[in-house]
């Protein structure tokens, strides 16, 4: 069995009662998910809390918790689960993180190997208050992985760094096999979305890791007030930078102190979606209500492993 770490979310944060609000209505049939449960599941849970990790699947309060965790799958996120951000849309807790555990990337790799993992997706939150932003453990936590589960694939979801590359540069220097960076939103919303991050930073992040060779994916939420022309131009941006795999998904409302759903996007439109990105010649496009940045991540390699 493969394991693949990505976002956990409990349904119970993206409840009827958060997402209800004028205009948009109770969340529709096609988003309702199973209450997490199984063998499987408490198998990596204990796991989990064996090795005193953390996975964006809990922290982020994702909503494919109980078919990944079921299947043995979850995204472990590193340096932390406090974020030096406030992303209004991220159920993760902003603040000042307490500590730097420089003994995690051990347990990381010891936990990936345990699980005998073919494909792993490794995450972390924002730490801008580090001078490199956590670049070394990141490529520290990369080097674990490889020594003690070699045959694993690495699949890297990067913070941006706050545009220093040469941090961004010690992850690149590990080889992850594919590189990872979620844009969340369009340009317009970013204020709201991502309020210190930048739009064109990011693009430039995905471009100076593509120029090196590396194979990139991005991610993008929808519902949050995005118009059909401005989701175009970022389809149009990631061509231009030669962006290898795009995620499209449903935004959820994790709580009532979040961004509110602007509106639910029908599972036809993001079959849409997916035709027009590839149609443009984004190599794979993962599109559909419940798509998370690391979900079915093992499936999308070999999809675009066979695009090449």
């Amino acid at each position: 069995m493969g394991f693949s770490l990505d976002h956990l979310v409990l349904p119970t944060g993206t409840s009827d009662e958060a997402a209800a609000r004028p205009g948009v209505g109770r969340k529709p049939s096609w988003l309702k998910m199973k209450m997490p449960g199984g063998e499987e599941f408490s198998k990596l849970l204990k796991l989990v809390n064996e090795e005193r990790l953390h996975t964006v699947c809990q922290s982020a309060k994702c909503p494919n918790m109980g078919e990944c965790w079921a299947a043995g799958t979850a995204t472990l996120m590193i340096l932390g689960d406090v974020c030096t951000r406030s992303c209004g849309f991220c159920h993760i807790a902003t603040g000042r993180p307490p500590t730097l555990d420089l003994d995690e990337p051990v347990r990381v790799g010891k936990a990936v190997a345990t699980m005998g993992l073919k494909h792993t997706v490794i995450t972390s939150v924002n730490r801008d208050e580090l001078p490199d932003g956590g670049a070394a453990v990141w490529a520290e936590t990369i080097r674990q992985i490889r020594l003690q589960s070699p045959g694993t694939s690495v699949e890297v979801l990067i913070p941006d760094f706050c545009g220093d590359w040469s941090a961004l540069q010690k992850v690149l220097d590990q080889k992850p096999d594919i590189l990872n960076h979620n844009i969340e939103s369009v340009p317009r919303l970013y204020r709201q979305v991502r309020p210190q991050a930048k739009f064109r930073r990011s693009l430039e992040l995905l471009k100076v890791a593509k120029d090196q060779g590396f194979v990139t994916k991005t991610g993008m939420m929808l519902g949050l007030g995005e118009e059909e022309h401005e989701i175009d131009a970022v389809l149009d941006d990631l061509v231009a930078i030669s962006c290898d795999i795009l995620t499209l998904g449903q935004y959820l409302q994790p709580t009532a102190k979040h961004l509110p759903v602007a509106r639910w996007v029908h599972p036809d439109e993001f079959a849409a979606w997916k035709i027009r990105g590839e149609a443009k010649g984004l190599r794979h496009v993962e599109s559909g209500p419940l798509v998370r940045s690391s979900y079915h991540a093992e499936k999308q390699v070999q999809a675009h492993a066979a695009a090449t």
